[in-house]
């Protein structure tokens, strides 16, 4: 599993039409065999500024998988306006550092 991490700073006043987008991109995400989970976060302090957590099976899955599905095609198409507000767009990989809990799930 890898954690792809998208950090946007949205334009002031966009916010709300910002993560409408992103409710309807959701719906592709979560009909996407390589999608596992998803979160999108607001920031208390500068409210304009969001972290996106999407975790996938692989690098692949999302890269050659969901990338070159069918369904890419829509979700690009809802969250391509944001596309120039992103401050980061990286896949990371989980370290053997986690929470007590996690590691005795696992």
């Amino acid at each position: 599993m890898v954690t792809e991490i998208i950090r946007y700073l949205v334009t002031d006043g966009k916010e709300a039409e910002f993560e409408t987008a992103y409710a309807r991109a959701a719906e592709i995400l979560d009909a996407s065999p390589f999608c596992l989970n998803y979160k999108l976060a607001r920031s208390l302090r500068e409210t304009n500024r969001y972290l996106l957590l999407i975790e996938w099976e692989s690098v692949s899955a999302h890269l050659e998988g969901f990338r070159k599905s069918a369904e890419f095609g829509e979700f690009f198409r809802l969250v391509k306006p944001y596309y120039r507000m992103l401050e980061e767009m990286e896949h990371y990989e989980a370290t053997a550092v986690k929470s007590a809990d996690q590691a005795l799930a696992r």
